[in-house]
């Protein structure tokens, strides 16, 4: 069950991570839409994301400990730990301080930097999405081994 609920909840984590990947592109928006769609992104997933994240985790070392003595298993699912981590540091420490910014801006008045601002969001974004296929590869491999 619980090796179930960690693939199910990763998969979630990350297709969400990917939906936004596919939604949130910036490329060619303009200011009022992307301030727009950001800000109704933020509204909605800023609260649930690091909570599914961090069930995710837990979730995750749990079935690394009841593991049964596989090594290699332990060491993809140590792997996904590691991944899932570095995800959720990259949005604690990176998009969440953007997202804190962006959220105070009126989608009539964009600051002069705006750019600059959504292109590091963007850049943080596809890292912690890369994290994020990093790790519930490593997980799936993980289950796959696990039989």
């Amino acid at each position: 069950m619980i090796n179930f609920a960690d693939v199910l909840l990763a998969a979630l984590l990350v297709g969400a991570m990917f939906g936004i990947w596919l939604i949130f592109n910036p490329a060619g928006v303009a200011a009022g839409i992307y301030i727009t769609l950001q800000q109704q992104g933020i509204r909605m997933l800023n609260r649930a994301m690091p909570v599914l994240g961090a069930v995710t985790i837990l979730l995750t070392i749990l079935a690394s400990v009841l593991g049964g003595g596989d090594s290699t298993r332990f060491d993809l699912l140590a792997g996904t730990v590691v991944c899932f981590v570095a995800a959720g540091l990259i949005t604690r420490f990176r998009n969440q301080p953007i997202n804190a910014i962006v959220i105070t801006w009126r989608t009539d008045t964009p600051p002069e930097n705006w750019e600059a601002v959504r292109d590091e969001w963007w850049r943080w974004h596809l890292i912690r999405l890369l994290a994020g296929l990093g790790g519930l590869s490593l997980l799936i491999a993980a289950m796959l081994r696990h039989g």
